[in-house]
């Protein structure tokens, strides 16, 4: 599929959700954030924590370096890259004050310190080549993704690895039809068990709907060799469900 669908595909995600991801998408997840590893634990029918150990087995990290958590929410990545090897330098960045509010709690309870920047991730406050490792997880299709990866790409490190995992869009029609239905009841279900507030209830069509208009695993592979990034490679789950990336930026432009 050549660069064009995609590129116009982004015009629409934009077009559709701008207003959402600009002036609504921080109350949702202020309202989220004290339930949200619950809430994905449901979801997911008890399988979150076998997701992220399978995205962690995906990583490879060494002592001491340096690690970027893009859209960091409750500070899971962190946390878990910790736990392996706890002399990472690890940053965290997310849009949600809330959502990190949570997350540094919880990785002071375990005794790990994780410095914590609340901002645009559309532009990372970061220096050029100062990252070995960038993570991304659940968070891009609330994104305009064609200006985050090269600015993951710009603070990468040559020779730095990116992972990224996220829901994505089965290529299947019959596969996609069944994931919308179990998500539409699924989000029913659990914000009802959660107690969800009323920023976080309307948004659950859009959950949907952002979905819908994201990438397949496919597509999200071809735009990242697009972007500059080598080595792209994707592990999907449940036949595109979920995809877990994985690039490279090259030693040399």
């Amino acid at each position: 599929m050549a660069m064009q669908p995609l590129a116009y595909r982004e015009r629409m995600r934009e077009a559709r959700f701008q207003d959402i991801w600009s002036n609504e998408l921080n109350d949702a997840f202020a309202d989220i954030a004290r339930y949200y590893d619950r809430a994905n634990e449901i979801a997911a029918l008890g399988m979150w924590s076998q997701f992220l150990d399978r995205f962690m087995r995906s990583i490879d990290i060494e002592p001491g370096q340096k690690v970027l958590d893009v859209c960091a929410g409750t500070n899971a990545i962190g946390v878990a890259l910790l736990k392996r090897e706890p002399t990472l330098v690890v940053q965290a960045m997310d849009r949600s004050a809330e959502m990190q509010a949570v997350g540094q709690r919880n990785a002071a309870a375990l005794g790990f310190a994780i410095a914590s920047t609340i901002g645009d991730v559309h532009k990372l406050p970061f220096p050029d080549n100062h990252f070995d490792v960038v993570t991304l997880q659940f968070a891009s299709r609330h994104l305009r993704v064609s200006e985050v990866f090269p600015e993951i790409l710009r603070v990468l490190k040559p020779g730095g690895h990116f992972h990224h995992s996220d829901m994505l869009r089965p290529r299947n029609p019959v596969v996609k039809n069944l994931y919308y239905g179990y998500l539409k009841a699924c989000l029913n279900f659990t914000s009802t068990l959660v107690g969800s507030g009323p920023s976080a209830v309307k948004f659950k069509q859009y959950f949907i709907d952002a979905l819908d208009l994201f990438y397949s695993a496919e597509e999200l592979s071809i735009m990242l060799r697009d972007l500059g990034f080598n080595e792209v490679s994707v592990d999907r789950v449940f036949y595109g469900m979920i995809g877990f990336h994985r690039a490279v930026k090259p030693l040399s432009p």
